[in-house]
């Protein structure tokens, strides 16, 4: 089932995200609808946060990319329970993020280029690396949500200005998006 995508504004993607048991019930058919809202969306990851639910799970399908990055050809995967242990600061790249949740908006966020994350897949197998390059921006950002995050928390106040009747409008409710949405209407 297509689930609505919760917008900037919503109080569920302030909040941070609760560790789930194994036995929670419903996940292998919430896991499923994640995966249908996110190809109807269009996008590469989604967090439960987003869909309205304070929950850490996160799905990230990079194979859409695989032409451009054939790494990540047949990369999908489900994240839960995911946890960013350390960052390595030592390198850092700035790219142009986009977000499910901020339609319409997009800048440039710094962030290091590897992370030491530790997650349980979908069948509970505990997993624990290191994540370089662009799945580790890509992991940043999802898991981001799960600790009430945005990236727009990541861009300089001047950046933020600049935007801000951009974010009213979307609180508003004012905004136009090809998928389904859930806004607060003031």
């Amino acid at each position: 089932m297509i689930l609505p995508i919760y917008i900037y504004g919503q109080p569920v993607l302030r909040k941070v995200a609760e560790d789930i048991p194994q036995d929670y019930p419903g996940l292998q058919q919430l896991i499923a609808d994640m995966w249908e809202t996110l190809a109807e969306s269009d996008g590469i990851g989604l967090a439960a946060p987003q869909i309205g639910k304070s929950i850490r799970v996160v799905v990230i399908d990079l194979d859409v990319l695989s032409e451009d990055l054939p790494e990540y050809k047949g990369f999908r995967k489900v994240f839960i329970n995911a946890h960013i242990v350390e960052f390595d600061d030592s390198q850092t790249d700035t790219s142009e993020e986009g977000c499910l949740s901020l339609p319409a908006i997009h800048e440039k966020v710094e962030r290091p280029t590897r992370i030491h994350v530790k997650w349980l897949d979908e069948q509970m197998q505990p997993h624990d690396e290191w994540v370089e390059g662009y799945l580790a921006r890509v992991m940043q950002h999802e898991f981001d949500h799960l600790e009430g995050h945005m990236f727009i928390d990541r861009i300089s106040p001047l950046r933020k200005q600049l935007i801000k009747s951009k974010l009213r409008s979307l609180m508003q409710g004012r905004y136009r998006c090809s998928y389904k949405t859930k806004a607060i209407m003031k």
